[in-house]
């Protein structure tokens, strides 16, 4: 497993332990786990996003920390929140961690998720002229979310 996922799943379990809502020391946090503190930085900003329904505030000093809080909002809305999203393009990768996101939130069900990872492969979409992947791929995705029940 990636350095990034055991930070992610750390924090993820973290949230689930404390009610939605963590308070990390990013130094600390990163000595635990024997990473640098920039991984925690880059984690935080690219899993634990306000389109993947998360709240980030940092206070910066000695006493510094990073609140994650996980923003209560039902399915319909989270998902409409997730099309809102995604812009014109969407990369593959981008795609798969919103999927494991909403896998995660029981948003979606696995086989669902996997349905909609394979419409949004490369090798699906190895027809589609690579320019214009990653914008087939974000119609794809959104056109998907709106009918999944």
């Amino acid at each position: 497993m990636r350095m990034s996922d055991l930070v992610a799943q750390y924090i993820m379990q973290m949230l689930d332990e404390q009610n939605g809502s963590a308070e990390i020391q990013r130094n600390e946090l990163a000595g635990n786990l024997g990473c640098v503190p920039s991984q925690i930085n880059y984690v935080i900003t690219s899993r634990f996003t306000p389109e993947q329904g998360y709240i980030v505030e940092s206070r910066r000093g000695g006493g510094g920390y990073i609140r994650i809080s996980r923003v209560k909002m039902d399915r319909g809305t989270a998902i409409m929140h997730i099309i809102n999203s995604v812009g014109a393009t969407l990369e593959k990768a981008t795609a798969e961690v919103m999927l494991n996101n909403m896998l995660q939130r029981n948003m979606l069900q696995l086989q669902s998720a996997k349905l909609i990872a394979a419409a949004l492969s490369d090798r699906t979409l190895s027809q589609v002229e690579q320019d214009k992947r990653d914008t087939v791929r974000a119609d794809l995705f959104k056109n998907m979310l709106l009918i999944i029940e």
